[in-house]
């Protein structure tokens, strides 16, 4: 009886084991099939990548406002993107951690937020080199002492991205809905476009324009542009096997405010990417 009840555990954690390993093997197969459609660019530091991508991502940012105070943000509301099915991409940010030096601002988390994307067409570097997307992100008021805002928001959005040889050019147009206070929040709308040329395999230099324009609450009608420098770095973990997608990716940038009216002065931004 103890070695019949020995064995069927243990035929039973073979199959536990072989099922798991089937589940992973299937995902990172149709992962690998979604991505090979698809161009080689790498996520920019502020503008949404376009295409699709798996990975681990976390940012820290400084900002400096106009009075020289600064606010560092620890995770830069990233976290993890996943790839569930074809053409799809779920993205599930944790909420960043936010430290003040100005005394009448309390340090606390802010708020959590995800976005889905789908990629409506695209083609690798043989077939066009382009990809066309969809988004909507949304964000729950998860922050703490006025670090977060104080309702839902839902944020539709597109991106359209080409490359021209090693140069490639990404651009999003997204809004930002509230779900309760308009007049205090309004409904602000983002344009970003983002420039990347891929120098000696693993150097990404970058220059994206930030543009905002308020439409309701407390800066209706105004305009903020920034411009924003950077440099990536992007390497695969394992060059030697071709199907592999494990690679890291680290870089920095920074924000300088354009117009006339802006929230703040600079913002240094630093990202860590584990890709797979």
């Amino acid at each position: 009886m103890r070695k019949a009840c020995v064995g069927f555990l243990l035929f039973a954690a073979a199959v536990s084991a072989s099922a798991q390993n089937n589940f992973f093997a299937k995902w990172e197969a149709r992962a690998s099939a979604t991505q090979s459609q698809q161009p080689t660019w790498t996520p920019p530091l502020v503008t949404t990548f376009v295409p699709l991508i798996q990975v681990y991502r976390g940012d820290v940012t400084r900002q400096i406002g106009s009075t020289h105070t600064t606010t560092w943000n620890y995770d830069g509301s990233k976290g993890l993107n996943l790839i569930p099915w074809a053409n799809t991409e779920f993205d599930f940010d944790l909420p960043p951690l936010l430290t003040h030096s100005s005394q009448a601002a309390t340090d606390g988390a802010g708020d959590a937020s995800f976005l889905g994307k789908y990629r409506i067409l695209t083609g690798n570097a043989q077939h066009g080199n382009y990809a066309i997307s969809a988004f909507v992100g949304a964000t729950i008021p998860t922050g703490s002492y006025k670090n977060g805002s104080t309702d839902a928001t839902v944020g539709p959005g597109m991106g359209f991205g080409k490359g021209f040889g090693p140069f490639s050019l990404q651009s999003t147009l997204s809004a930002s809905l509230p779900t309760g206070d308009t007049t205090r929040l309004g409904r602000p709308v983002t344009w970003n476009t983002a420039g990347q040329l891929r120098l000696v395999r693993i150097f990404w230099p970058e220059a994206e324009l930030n543009a905002t324009y308020f439409h309701g609450g407390p800066y209706d009608g105004k305009t903020q542009a920034f411009i924003t420098p950077g440099l990536l770095a992007a390497h695969k973990l394992r060059p030697s096997t071709e199907t592999s997608r494990l690679g890291l990716c680290v870089g920095a940038g920074e924000q300088v405010a354009t117009s006339s009216f802006h929230n703040y002065n600079h913002e240094l931004i630093f990202t860590g990417r584990l890709v797979f």
